[in-house]
Formats: structure tokens, C-alpha cells, sequence
């Protein structure tokens, strides 16, 4: 499988694609002005305490307080013990933090939506190896390496490096890697605590202690391990930039590195730009003629899969069974295209063979593999809906990129021109019963206008004969289907 990765840095956004065998499936967008803050370190301040949530709220310098739950809190006692995070009961916060206490915290979630950042006192700080987790002396490998000898080979070359001040987890690229690579990881970790913990020593108010690495290390630092082919930047400076970072950090990662001259605009080359304008929309087109449809509220994302104009050539089962298969690819690609997290809803076409639905979940789970970010999927509800959730720490593409519209306000649809015509005329009603009017104006939209006056004509004037007084309607372009005004002369 071919993965190449093209870079478009302005000095506003920077946005990163990864493409996989020419076809677009992640897109990774960062703006200057609104910096993501996963993984980045402060010194907290607690505001509020709240025993019935188990909770506390965070003062770390952002618009809205961030939220700390006793269940992220390291336990002291299992640190001082070394015991294994979580075999103790969760304290209560009561117990654990207290109001106008200073702490240090990471930021595990960004704000989203109405939310604030989610916090945790259990540090870690990545490299490209390995992680370092102060609090914790012990030694983790990734569950992504299989090899159970290459995992005992790992643990024996990391564990040298763990002591009371922390331990390591060995990340799924250390396969393969060198003791050395390894001995290198660990000291460059060791020095960037230290440095954290003296700027902490000398802060004297809450703030940022350490930021995370911007977009384009940080995509080159999580995805080294893959068969990367080409990585192209259009941005000379950042390319310059990155091209040091590999030399230090990921030195074989230097030969497909390259800055991209060309005339084109970077991401025209495998058509991002237009797959990305249809990452936005809610109808997603399959191959066969079916579709799938998705839709993200409040709660969870839910998915819906129509045949639509695909007809099949047997029968009825094996289309609806087809049609399935070939939306669970779609699904995952979707899925790490938009970045949607939490609590997904998938309503298959309803499959009456066990067999057909054993093999969907599947195909469904093979093709989620590939996808970088947690994935559970709980299979098939009583009602024929597939139940899965997918890690979620940033925000979705569409929230990244789209704001709630005007008019409707989140709601997706507007009050038909009928309709607003009806309140129109109850409005009119209601003011003339209310205040002495000679004649009535009314203000409305093009459309409305146009229905006032020709198909409810009839209607507009049984109203003037109820109310004995002339209504006068004024077509207004910069009104939206549903304002109107009601002037009283």
C-alpha cells in the first residue's frame, strides 16, 4: 500500500492530507489562531469543586474552565505503592483536589462544542519511541506488536531507563528500533521533564508550560512506523523546518521528504480539495448506485444505507447483502475522513441471514484497522443497528470548517413560504385587535411576497374584509423566508 502525505502551509492554516493508494482518507486541519491543545501541559489553578459530578473545574487560562474528573486524577497512594493505574477505588475528589489549589494537568480533549479542554494529572509526553509517564515507573509495549519476543526485547531495553521518576510505554514504530534509538528516546524524554518541572518551579501564576508540537512534526512524528512513500511540503520555510526535525528525530524519514514547486496548488494533485468539500456533505454516493447518509447531533453520529438505484442480478438478499459490504468500506474511510467520534450509529439494510451479518461486522471490523484512532464495535442490536464507538480528542471536520447557519439555526430546514404566510396573516389579526391601525404594511421575503399575492390573494383579502382596514405587502430581498414585519399606519 502506497501512503504519501502533501503539506499545505499558509502562515494562517496548515493542512495536512494523507492519501492511500491515491485516494484521500485523513485530513488534518490547524489554524493559527486556534492551535489544538492535546497534549499540551499547564499549571491549573481549581475553581469549583463538585462532589455530586466527581469533578472539578480547572482554571488554565482559556475562555472556559476545564473539566477534571476524579478518575484522571493520579492517585498518590497507587503512585507511592506502584501499583497498576485504576486497581484502587477512585477517591473522591473532595479528597483529591480543593478549591484554589495549583496543579499540573494535560489536556487529553480539546473544548468541544458547549464543552471545555478535559484534563488529566497523569502526564505523558511522546518521542518518537516512546512515551514517558512520570507518574508510573513501570514499562508498556503497544498491543499493536504482536511478536511476543520482540515485545520481551523491548520491555529488557526500556526497562534500564525507568525508575521512581517514571516509567515508558514503547510505542508501536520502536519495532525493529535499536537499543540504542531507544537509549536516545529516553534521555531526550528525561531532559524534556526536567525542563518541564523547572519552568513549573518558576512559574508563579497559572499558564502554559508545555506545548505540543506543531502540525506538521506532529504528523510526522505519529505516523513514522507506516510505509510512507512521499512527503511533499509547499512551504519552503516549514520544509526547511521539518527537514530538521527529521535529521534529529526520524532520519529515515529524509530521502521521501520534499518541497513541492509546482504550479498546481498542492492539493489539486489527487483532487483533496473537491473530496473535501464532499467530506461535508450528508449523502455519500457508492459505486454500486446505493448510498450512505450521515448525520452527527448532539448525542452520536448516526448512518444510514440505502440501495437506491442498485437493483442487483440474483435476489433481494444477496443485494441488500452487497450493498452492506461495500458500506462498510465507505463508512470507515468516512469516518477517519471527517474524524467522528463518540458513539456511532449504523442502521444496516436488514439482513435476515446470521451469516450475511457475521460477515458485515467483519468486513466492517477489517476495514476500521487501518483507522489510528480507538475503535469498539459492540455488533448487532435487537433492532438490526450496529453499535460502535470511535476515540474522540479533536474536533470533527465539519466543526473545524463549518459554523450553524443564520437562518435556520442548526435546525436544517426553514418554515415553507404557506407557512409563514398563515403567520403572517395571524399576526395581523392579533395587532389589530391589540392597537388602533388605519392600514396595515407587511414586510417579507421575495417568496412570501409572491405567495401573499397571487396563490393567497384570496385569503389576504377576507382578511382586509374581516378587520375592515387595507393590508399592503412590500417585497423586501434581505429578509429570509420566515421574517416578516408587521408596520401598524
Amino acid at each position: 500500500m502506497s501512503t504519501e502525505i502533501l503539506m499545505n502551509v499558509t502562515p494562517t492554516e496548515t493542512r495536512v492530507a494523507l492519501i492511500e493508494n491515491g485516494i484521500l482518507q485523513e485530513v488534518h486541519i490547524e489554524r493559527q489562531a486556534k492551535r489544538g491543545l492535546v497534549g499540551n501541559i499547564y499549571v491549573g489553578k481549581v475553581s469549583r469543586v463538585l462532589p455530586g459530578m466527581q469533578a472539578a473545574f480547572v482554571d488554565i487560562g482559556l475562555d472556559k474552565a476545564a473539566f477534571l474528573h476524579a478518575s484522571d486524577i493520579v492517585n498518590q497512594i497507587e503512585q507511592a505503592e506502584g501499583l497498576v493505574r485504576g486497581t484502587m477505588p477512585v477517591a473522591d475528589i473532595g479528597q483529591l483536589v480543593r478549591p484554589g489549589q495549583h496543579i499540573l494537568v494535560q489536556v487529553v480533549k480539546d473544548p468541544l462544542g458547549t464543552k471545555g479542554a478535559r484534563l488529566t494529572t497523569d502526564i505523558t509526553i511522546p518521542s518518537r519511541y516512546m512515551v514517558l509517564m512520570p507518574q508510573s515507573p513501570h514499562v508498556g509495549i503497544s498491543q499493536r506488536i504482536e511478536d511476543e519476543q520482540e515485545r520481551l526485547r523491548l520491555k529488557r531495553a526500556a526497562e534500564p531507563y525507568c525508575d521512581d521518576e517514571g516509567g515508558f510505554i514503547v510505542r508501536t514504530a520502536a519495532e525493529g528500533a535499536s537499543d540504542d534509538e531507544l537509549q536516545r528516546d529516553a534521555k531526550f524524554l528525561r531532559r524534556l521533564w526536567d525542563m518541564i518541572q523547572k519552568r513549573r518551579k518558576s512559574m508563579r501564576k497559572i499558564g502554559l508550560v508545555h506545548e505540543d508540537l506543531n502540525l506538521s512534526c506532529r504528523i510526522l512524528r505519529d505516523f513514522v512506523g507506516d510505509e510512507i512513500e512521499r512527503i511533499r511540503v509547499d512551504s519552503r520555510v516549514t520544509f526547511d523546518l521539518l527537514k530538521e526535525f527529521v535529521k534529529e528525530f526520524i532520519p529515515e524519514l529524509g530521502p521521501v521528504l520534499e518541497y513541492y514547486a509546482g504550479e498546481r496548488p498542492i492539493f489539486d494533485l489527487f483532487d483533496v480539495e473537491n473530496e473535501v468539500q464532499r467530506a461535508l456533505d450528508r449523502k455519500v454516493e457508492l459505486k454500486s448506485g446505493g448510498s450512505i447518509i450521515i448525520d452527527q447531533t448532539e448525542a452520536m453520529t448516526t448512518i444510514d444505507i440505502n440501495t437506491g438505484g442498485f437493483v442487483g442480478h440474483r435476489n433481494l438478499e444477496e443485494t441488500i447483502f452487497n450493498t452492506n459490504i461495500e458500506a462498510t468500506q465507505a463508512i470507515a474511510r468516512q469516518l477517519r475522513l471527517r474524524n467522528l467520534g463518540g458513539i456511532i450509529i449504523i442502521d444496516f439494510i436488514d439482513m435476515q441471514n446470521p451469516d450475511h451479518r457475521r460477515r458485515v461486522l467483519h468486513s466492517l471490523e477489517q476495514a476500521l484497522a487501518k483507522d489510528r484512532a480507538k475503535t469498539s464495535i459492540n455488533g448487532f442490536t435487537s433492532l438490526g443497528l450496529v453499535e460502535m464507538t470511535r476515540k474522540r480528542t479533536r474536533e470533527s471536520l465539519e466543526h473545524v470548517l463549518c459554523s450553524e447557519c443564520p437562518v435556520c439555526a442548526g435546525r436544517g430546514f426553514l418554515k415553507t413560504a404557506e407557512t409563514v404566510c398563515y403567520e403572517v396573516m395571524r399576526e395581523i389579526v392579533r395587532v389589530n385587535r391589540a392597537y388602533a391601525a388605519d392600514h396595515f404594511m407587511v414586510y417579507v421575503s421575495p417568496a412570501v411576497a409572491e405567495m401573499l399575492l397571487n396563490e393567497e390573494s384570496h385569503a389576504l383579502a377576507e382578511l382586509e374584509v374581516f378587520i375592515g382596514k387595507q393590508v399592503r405587502v412590500f417585497s423586501e430581498p434581505m429578509y429570509n423566508q420566515e421574517q416578516f414585519d408587521v408596520v401598524m399606519m
